[in-house]
């Protein structure tokens, strides 16, 4: 089975119903659409209402390989994560375009690591800035090269301690890198007044904490319920 993505969804061999038997047979002829599975990047672009280009959509999918390759090499991403980069990565970037203001101007993408979700964000929202923020100097190469391979031109790296920031944004997001009692006091000095601050991490039930309002999208999303976490700035 072809998926959107470029990549292969076809059941393998070893099932023991007719079905699946005939499928197996016909393997690796392509299926017809009726079979074509969502890669789950594609399903949570729907979810927040984003219409994909062509364009787009191939520069995700070579981000994609390029985690799975140059990225997971370097360390950027762990090396048990290839077979998670639809859903655990891309799709759970992309979900933190839901709570974006349409009017933002700007984006830091704090303790931005391999480019997550920073990069997906600047793949989806080409009228936004994006920074991708790294105190790190071998991940900030890395985001530097994958800014250049992609042709983000809405996107750029700076490579500085979250402490050091200085200036004001409009919109702050944070994957799997700070915690929220971190990013509150941080996110309150950089926003704008109206700013938005967003969270995420590997949560196993609904996180809340204080300052925080929890937002909850919904398992037919990404096959699992996940949350963010918002802080508007005053």
């Amino acid at each position: 089975m072809k998926s959107l993505s470029g990549g292969s969804a076809f059941l393998k061999p070893g099932s023991t119903t007719r079905a699946t038997f005939l499928l197996d047979f016909l393997y690796p002829l392509p299926l017809p659409p009726l079979f074509h599975v969502k890669p789950h990047w594609i399903r949570a672009a729907e979810y927040v209402g984003l219409d994909l280009q062509p364009g787009q959509i191939e520069t995700m999918e070579r981000y994609g390989l390029w985690l799975t390759g140059e990225a997971m090499r370097a360390g950027g991403i762990g090396p048990d994560e290839s077979e998670r980069i639809d859903q655990r990565h891309l799709a759970d970037s992309i979900l933190f375009a839901t709570e974006i203001p349409d009017d933002a101007r700007d984006v830091w993408d704090l303790g931005s690591g391999a480019g997550l979700p920073g990069i997906p964000l600047a793949i989806c929202l080409p009228e936004k800035e994006i920074v991708l923020v790294d105190r790190a100097g071998r991940r900030v190469d890395l985001l530097r090269r994958a800014v250049r391979i992609l042709g983000l031109a809405n996107c750029s790296v700076c490579h500085r301690d979250i402490a050091d920031l200085s200036g004001d944004v409009d919109v702050i997001v944070s994957r799997a890198s700070l915690i929220p009692e971190e990013l509150l006091p941080v996110a309150r000095s950089q926003l704008r007044p109206g700013g938005t601050a967003i969270n995420a991490g590997s949560w196993r039930s609904r996180p809340d904490h204080d300052g925080w309002t929890t937002i909850e999208i919904p398992p037919h999303v990404l096959d699992q319920t996940v949350w963010l976490l918002i802080m508007r700035q005053e």
